[in-house]
């Protein structure tokens, strides 16, 4: 389950990079859960070919991340605004801080 978590993020930042057909497909899957062949009858595909545009996306969305690392830092950030937010060291706000505007 955690992979389609990580996956749905993947296509948050990088959606907007794959072509409209695999991003409809892709949506449906990640974010309506549909079953194969609930999205093969609204697309006029078959079962197959949704499940080859759903595994072509996802390898493609995976790349981008490989390439760019926007998710990868965006969990870095996230986790050292937590760290401030739960700190009353105001030294060690001040260095993570700083920490997330140099990942930015």
């Amino acid at each position: 389950m955690e992979e389609k978590v990580r996956d749905g993020l993947l296509f948050d930042f990088y959606g907007d990079l794959l072509s409209e057909k695999q991003r409809n497909i892709y949506r449906a899957y990640a974010y309506e859960d549909l079953s194969l062949s609930e999205m093969a009858e609204e697309f006029g595909m078959t079962r197959q070919g949704i499940s080859e545009t759903i595994h072509r996306a996802t390898k493609n969305l995976r790349e981008y991340e490989e390439r760019l690392g926007l998710e990868a830092q965006y969990r870095q950030v996230k986790a050292l605004a937590e760290d401030i937010e739960a700190s009353d060291d105001a030294k060690v706000c001040h260095a993570k801080a700083k920490k997330i505007l140099e990942l930015l």
